[in-house]
């Protein structure tokens, strides 16, 4: 079975090392619709007064961060700095050189205050700035307090997630089981594990419900960073560090195994040894031939196995 890739960077995005769903990092309540909506009612008042669809666009996708195209900075209720997005400002007092009693996220919900980068007025959160009538943001969630103009994320607002994702609607549903989206192509198939993405990865211990690294889903329904499966791999670890289940196909692997051991037959005083194991991918209990290299599962032919007792 595949695995199911998500990845994040700045945006959240799931597939199945196959099929994937992108999401972008920002929580939000608003609906696609009342943002379509919204960015409408920008265009048509903008038809309304001359040079003002030119206002509206003026620095587009000149301005912002390494995160996001935008048009305007936040203003961090928690300790009144400004940045440019609340991922800047994650990075910046997080980082190893300040006081660590002194770290911390932004509460991203809680942003009120915003400053037009054209024109350095603060206000309330808004798409449009209230002195210079320039639009902060092509995309833009008022619960979210997210601006963007790089639209070619095609972001949408996910209810169930509570967050804006890229990847555009009509491409992935959410599971409510799962509590996150994943492509419609696995709407019918995919590993269902309850809150799948609200916990830490297993290797690096982020949270990767708000990660911004690419995220697999393991085909037993686990969530793990993209990376630190690669790097599992890279020192030949093959199952979850959460259930033990095998994280792909090792059909190639258990027929070496079938070789060795065939090749390596066990002193005579252990010729009649049996042991109890523990499948850990189908999850049967057998009573068999001990032998020193590994135990197979008579039900899976599987290697994966562990000695329950003697």
């Amino acid at each position: 079975m595949a695995g199911l890739e998500v990845h994040h960077s700045g945006h959240q995005q799931f597939e199945p090392m196959s099929t994937s769903c992108k999401a972008d990092e920002i929580f939000s309540t608003p609906s696609y619709s009342h943002l379509a909506d919204r960015e409408f009612l920008v265009t048509e008042e903008s038809t309304n007064h001359n040079g003002s669809t030119e206002l509206l666009r003026k620095g587009f996708m000149e301005y912002g961060c390494q995160h996001y195209r935008r048009r305007c900075r936040i203003r961090a209720p928690c300790c009144n700095e400004i940045f440019d997005c609340r991922h800047c400002h994650n990075e910046a007092m997080n980082n190893i050189n300040v006081d660590q009693k002194l770290r911390h996220d932004i509460p991203r919900h809680e942003v009120n205050q915003v400053i037009c980068s054209l024109c350095g007025t603060e206000q309330k959160v808004q798409q449009v700035c209230v002195n210079c009538g320039v639009c902060m943001g092509e995309y833009f969630c008022e619960s979210c307090k997210l601006f963007d103009d790089d639209t070619s994320k095609k972001q949408y607002h996910c209810d169930g997630c509570g967050i804006c994702r890229i990847g555009g609607r009509d491409n992935f549903f959410h599971c409510h089981k799962c509590r996150c989206c994943y492509s419609m192509l696995l709407k019918n198939s995919h590993p269902c594990v309850e809150g799948a993405m609200h916990h830490d990865c297993p290797v690096c211990c982020e949270y990767l419900f708000e990660t911004r690294q690419d995220v697999i889903v393991l085909p037993c329904g686990h969530t793990i960073h993209k990376n630190c499966l690669k790097e599992m791999r890279e020192h030949h670890q093959y199952a979850c560090p959460i259930c033990s289940k095998s994280v792909c196909d090792m059909s190639k692997v258990w027929e070496k195994y079938d070789r060795e051991i065939a090749a390596t037959p066990m002193p005579e005083a252990y010729l009649n040894k049996k042991v109890w194991i523990l499948c850990n991918d189908c999850g049967k209990t057998s009573n068999v031939q001990f032998h020193v290299l590994a135990q197979k599962c008579p039900n899976c032919k599987s290697y994966n196995t562990r000695l329950t007792r003697g």
